[in-house]
């Protein structure tokens, strides 16, 4: 069959791409075989140097100049050091996951449980995090911040696992300090979309703005409307940037209800709505309609990220209102 020039173009780009990605992963997966080589053997030396006697603490200094001297950068004492972590982290080499980089394991390797590096691994690929991303996850605790807690060994998908409290929002360029509009933080989401799917998490994906309901009396505007595939069910987002009221969710509770009459398709599991404000009374959560947790919640969010002390004890305490109205 004959091609045009453009699907021509396309074919050999598309053999091209396949072929370098190939040659990267092949690369990839040597390199990080042989770092995880290198840190059996040091660990291994390491321990046996301390049945003997006191490891050296020049060894590695020692192995560093050699092993720089005859195979150049690469191998200095605090990427030793590196590969050591890499080894103790992970000593299982058929576990790792050769679609990550040097860089995602090396970020991987600091992390103080198995748990977290098991969370972190798993939203790094299934949300294609590059090593950036993945270190502002890591740094604004993601992991802590997911509101049943990432612990939870339920097989099947629930929305209460993709729900954050609260959300970070640093991204998006605006001022904390200023009296910013809805219009304005809806317009900064859109503008940093791809970051704000990021923050979500896996299975979101954007499916409008401003999104005009219409029915035999009224006309409505939701301010923005995903779907998660993984969920297979849209979650409306109601922004706010004061604090929690009954109004709010009174208004939220109707969107929801409304969406599933006028929007759901078949198949489609029942609507999440999420209302983001910038304060949460509890006392309202606890005597409303989101206290049932099954269809509405709400979250706080931050536009700055906070230093880590006051974000574990934001997290703390969202963490025991939440369990304490989910005995």
């Amino acid at each position: 069959m004959e091609l045009s020039k453009n699907e021509l173009f396309n074919a050999i780009k598309e053999i091209i791409s396949q072929s370098r990605l190939k040659v990267f992963r092949a690369a990839n997966s040597a390199l990080l075989e042989s770092y995880w080589q290198i840190g059996k053997l040091i660990v291994e030396d390491e321990q046996q140097g301390k049945l003997r006697a006191e490891y050296g603490a020049a060894t590695l200094r020692i192995l560093s100049n050699q092993l720089t001297l005859e195979f150049g950068k690469g191998f200095d004492e605090r990427n030793l050091n590196n590969m050591r972590s890499f080894y103790s982290a992970f000593p299982i080499w058929y576990a790792l996951r050769t679609e990550l980089s040097w860089t995602h394991y090396r970020l991987l390797s600091r992390l103080d449980s198995e748990e977290k590096r098991k969370f972190y691994i798993e939203e790094s690929i299934t949300s294609s995090w590059n090593s950036r991303e993945l270190q502002r996850q890591i740094n604004s605790l993601s992991y802590e911040r997911s509101l049943t807690g990432p612990k939870t060994n339920n097989p099947k998908p629930n929305i209460q696992d993709y729900i954050k409290d609260p959300y970070i929002f640093e991204f998006l360029g605006l001022d904390p300090d200023t009296k910013n509009t809805e219009k304005s933080l809806e317009s900064a989401i859109i503008n940093h979309l791809q970051k704000f799917l990021l923050e979500f998490g896996k299975g979101f994906a954007f499916v409008a703005r401003q999104q005009h309901i219409v029915t035999d009396t009224s006309d409505f505007f939701i301010d923005l409307v995903f779907y998660n595939y993984i969920l297979k069910c849209f979650v409306i987002i109601d922004l706010k940037t004061t604090s929690l009221n009954h109004q709010d969710i009174g208004q939220i509770d109707m969107y929801v209800r409304m969406y599933d009459d006028l929007k759901r398709n078949d198949g489609d599991n029942p609507t999440i709505g999420l209302l983001l404000c910038t304060e949460k009374d509890e006392t309202i959560v606890k005597y409303s309609v989101l206290s049932d947790k099954n269809q509405l919640f709400a979250s706080k969010y931050l536009l700055y990220l906070p230093k880590e002390e006051e974000l574990k004890a934001i997290i703390e305490q969202d963490r025991q209102h939440f369990e304490l109205d989910n005995p």
